[in-house]
């Protein structure tokens, strides 16, 4: 709760203050000099080297604190925090894609992410290629030449199936890849799950990468982004993010490190929450089906990764009602309690329509293809009431027997 800062540091004040400042002071030009050779990639930090705060676009005391106290969570070695999610992930991206290069994917995505690898990065001569669901290291590796792949691009738990995917296994096949030249990194989006219940730098990834709008934020109350990883890896990172201006603002790492010192209560209370409406769910006549990682039972497809990869099932929920958009519109209207939004893992419960909303941008085919149908309906549990929570679902879900 109080790593990476020091109440000397700022009179005596228990939690850090905002550093609204633009700009800061050099001891001496010699030192600004040095400085802006680190912070530019034109030297190395020497070992134990602390090198001083410039301009905030660069470097600041929240962002700096908030970046080290992040670190603890995934174990990792560094981290970079942006204004949004989107913007950690185009800028992790852009790093490391160069015209030519190929991005190997997981379906689905979120609907930002497929969009900036299919309508985007094209414009930059980069293509991306599906994962078929459940291939192995030998099939990946033979989805493009050795050397071409840049980036394999995972998300685990799919937004919003909830399809894990073996990052493991991930691993293997960049490190296949890279045998005869450059590696591709390993990349993973860790919102649905982290950073309390998975932890993927222990699996082999080389960056975690997070919207940090959702559980680490946790009050639906800022936007944010996060990468993570060993130092070399987040090092060309950040220094594009000096470059594109993406650093997230003073204001916004304040409210992030007051939100992570509740993750832990937060998530957990919110994935006991999620127990509780699942076997509700799954018990109601006009649902279909219940799509949780907390029911998955031995032999289901995705348990024994569930139990190697992840410490919790967590708070996400999809659920497929009897009929299709309109059925579904009209549980999400008859919802009091529930709010319906997008986004998710705010201390209020909210729920969406994903293949209208979030993943509307997603080629339709491919949508259908995925299970991101009609009759989907993707529910972010919170920390509230969880009868209260089973009483307002279940009288939407009860509109559709009249």
């Amino acid at each position: 709760m109080s790593h990476g800062y020091h109440p000397e540091w700022s009179e005596g004040a228990v939690k850090p203050p905002i550093f609204a400042s633009s700009t800061f002071s050099f001891p001496s030009a010699a030192a600004g000099k040095r400085y802006f050779e680190v912070a530019y990639g034109l030297a190395d930090a020497r070992p134990g080297e602390v090198t001083g705060l410039i301009y905030s676009r660069i470097n600041n005391p929240d962002v700096q604190i908030l970046e080290d106290r992040l670190c603890l969570w995934d174990g990792a070695a560094d981290a970079a925090v942006f204004e949004s999610g989107m913007a950690a992930i185009t800028t992790t991206l852009l790093a490391y894609v160069r015209p030519g290069d190929v991005v190997l994917h997981t379906e689905p995505l979120y609907g930002g992410t497929d969009h900036f690898l299919e309508q985007v990065l094209p414009g930059f001569q980069v293509r991306s290629i599906p994962i078929p669901h459940g291939a192995t290291v030998d099939e990946m590796v033979a989805l493009a030449p050795p050397g071409q792949v840049a980036a394999i691009f995972i998300e685990t738990p799919a937004n919003p199936t909830n399809v894990l995917t073996d990052i493991a296994a991930c691993a293997a096949a960049a490190d296949r890849l890279g045998s005869t030249g450059r590696r591709p990194i390993v990349a993973v989006d860790n919102t649905y799950l982290g950073p309390l219940f998975q932890h993927p730098l222990r699996s082999g990834a080389d960056v975690v990468i997070y919207s940090a709008t959702k559980y680490i934020g946790g009050h639906s109350d800022l936007i944010a982004g996060a990468v993570l990883g060993s130092a070399a890896v987040v090092e060309p990172v950040r220094t594009l993010r000096s470059f594109l201006g993406s650093v997230a603002g003073p204001f916004t790492c304040w409210l992030l490190l007051r939100s992570l010192e509740t993750l832990q209560l937060r998530m957990e209370r919110q994935a006991a929450n999620a127990r509780v409406v699942a076997d509700a769910l799954r018990g109601h006549p006009s649902v279909t089906e219940v799509l949780w990682l907390g029911h998955l039972q031995p032999g289901d497809d995705g348990e024994e990764l569930f139990r190697r990869q992840c410490n919790g099932p967590g708070a996400m929920i999809s659920f497929r009602v009897r009929g299709g958009e309109e059925e579904a519109f009209r549980v999400l209207d008859a919802l009091d309690l529930v709010k319906l939004a997008v986004s998710l893992g705010g201390t209020e419960s909210l729920a969406e329509h994903p293949a209208t909303m979030t993943h509307c941008g997603v080629d339709p085919d491919v949508r259908e293809r995925l299970g991101v149908t009609s009759d989907l309906i993707r529910l972010s549990v919170g920390v509230e009431d969880p009868d209260d929570l089973v009483n307002d679902l279940t009288q939407a879900l009860d509109t559709l027997a009249t």
